[in-house]
């Protein structure tokens, strides 16, 4: 903006004026924003999805390359697969209330046997179970940007359902959503159609995959699906961002750069490890060139312990080309570089280089901030997959359950349900357990909440307890994990006499003037 002295020298001398503007935006301006020799200041002016319609193709290529062929990414992928999903998929654990806010046990336990029923065989080609589908479907996420799903509710031609409830998912890639079917006057970008409000109506997906075998007509013909019907989860990173970004974008670079790195030291200590001997001659004078037509073989020498060679000529000896691999900078260079890896892709750097050197306060101190992300990589799977897949099976299984729901079942509460994917590992189980076992006595913590931590679902729990106890003592066995031996063991019971030790049975009597029941004979 022009002070006085600009406005007064601009129509004398607007060239001048021009150079005081200008030094006077560079001396307010951020030093960050300017660029020099040593500071590019490279910007990103493109929106989200312009940015992913140049980018977006190549950087899934890539990643994909990558997953196929560097053991460092197999192994990212597989230990996120494995902390957001699990060997188990993600639990989950039904809650419909009565309408006095109780959990209703009976509608819980019939929920969650069918869903098991369900989860044997969800998606369209019956080969996977739910955990499966969703390790894949978790992966090809995080590795691609995103993946898909269409839902398969009641009569679909063509099609026989493998389940009980019938609803099923056929699982897509992402490359069936085309980058380039855009129409502006129609809202379709990227192969999606949104309204106004960039709320999703539809998707345009393409009936063969673009990298599949079949006939090539076929392979860039489309279907308008309705959003409805689509379950899409994308890893976003801006807002309005309309289709998903690989989760190794930011380290592609580095990881190429330590996959060629790798190789070149592997093929020089190849070489060096091929013991190399020559002949030194001497002086030039010394060499006996050969006569015209003579044919000399290679000189070789066997290599024995206590060897003596003694079929020198004269001014020879024997030297060996000396190995400087493998290089002793290579474990420190390369783990600097998984570091940074670790770093830009939600993990620990222990779980990307499999090296779990330190103290144990180090490694609970990575693995607790690790575990972070791990959680908010999780709860955004939940979130865009196993919510609305239960949500939509729940849907069908009550439409076509062929009962009416328990009179005191509250409606509102049919879609409660907690979902638990894999928890954090205890790295000392004694501290861990101490640590709950107080929480839970100060009132801080229940039951429930151990169990779940421990990736337990507590109903079921509670069950395998109530069995096991009473099996034991149905057979007269006696274990420190039942408490009642402690309270109502020999000479006490049901009569509310104490036992040997003092401890008062069932039913004793006040212990104080107050008239209240000794609290420790009700644990």
């Amino acid at each position: 903006m022009m002070n006085f002295i600009d406005r007064l020298l601009a129509p004398f001398a607007p060239s001048m004026v021009a150079q005081r503007l200008a030094a006077r935006l560079a001396i307010q301006a951020y030093e960050a924003a300017q660029p020099s020799r040593t500071h590019k200041a490279k910007g990103q002016p493109r929106s989200a999805d312009l940015s992913l319609q140049v980018s977006a193709k190549s950087l899934r290529d890539q990643c994909r390359k990558l997953d196929e062929d560097h053991d460092i990414v197999t192994g990212l992928f597989d230990r996120l697969e494995e902390r957001v999903v699990g060997g188990a998929g993600i639990g989950v654990e039904p809650i419909p209330l009565t309408y006095a806010g109780e959990l209703h046990l009976d509608l819980a336990a019939e929920i969650k046997a069918a869903w098991a029923e369900w989860s044997l065989r969800p998606e369209t080609s019956g080969e996977l179970t739910r955990p499966q589908m969703e390790r894949l479907v978790c992966r090809s996420w995080l590795r691609d940007g995103e993946a898909l799903a269409q839902k398969l509710r009641g009569n679909v031609a063509n099609y026989t359902y493998l389940t009980e409830v019938p609803f099923a998912l056929e699982l897509l890639e992402a490359d069936y959503l085309p980058w380039d079917f855009n129409d502006e006057g129609a809202g379709i970008l990227q192969g999606i159609e949104r309204d106004a409000w960039r709320r999703r109506r539809a998707y345009y997906l393409l009936k063969q995959h673009p990298g599949s075998m079949q006939g090539f007509g076929v392979r860039f013909q489309t279907k308008r699906v309705d959003a409805e019907r689509i379950i899409h989860i994308a890893y976003r990173k801006r807002i309005g961002q309309n289709r998903g970004l690989p989760l190794l974008h930011a380290v592609l670079i580095r990881l190429a750069d330590i996959k060629d790195y790798e190789e070149s030291e592997r093929v020089a200590a190849r070489i060096s490890a091929a013991l190399a001997m020559f002949i030194k001659k001497g002086t030039p004078d010394m060499y006996d060139r050969p006569a015209n037509g003579e044919q000399r073989g290679d000189r070789t020498f066997p290599i024995a312990p206590g060897m003596v060679i003694d079929t020198l000529l004269p001014g020879e000896e024997v030297g060996t080309i000396s190995s400087n691999r493998p290089n002793p900078f290579l474990e420190s260079y390369r783990n600097g570089q998984l570091k940074a890896v670790a770093a830009g892709s939600r993990s620990a750097y222990s779980t990307v280089s499999r090296s779990y050197d330190g103290t144990y306060s180090a490694q609970r101190q990575e693995l607790v901030e690790a575990q972070l992300g791990y959680d908010l990589v999780q709860h955004e799977f939940i979130d865009y997959w196993a919510r609305p897949v239960y949500r939509e099976w729940l849907a069908m299984y009550l439409l076509t359950r062929g009962r009416p729901l328990p009179a005191d079942v509250d409606p509102k509460t049919l879609y409660g349900a907690i979902y638990q994917g894999p928890v954090m590992p205890w790295i000392n189980p004694v501290h861990e357990a101490t640590a709950w076992e107080s929480l839970v006595e100060a009132g801080f913590a229940d039951e429930a909440e151990v169990a779940r931590a421990r990736g337990r679902n507590p109903q079921e729990l509670k069950r395998a307890r109530a069995a096991e106890i009473a099996t034991n003592r149905e057979k007269g066995l006696v274990f420190s994990s039942d408490a009642y031996h402690q309270f109502y063991g020999k000479n006490g019971g049901a009569n509310g006499q104490p036992n040997e030790a003092g401890n008062p049975g069932r039913g004793g009597q006040p212990d104080g003037a107050d008239g209240e029941t000794d609290v420790s004979a009700d644990r």
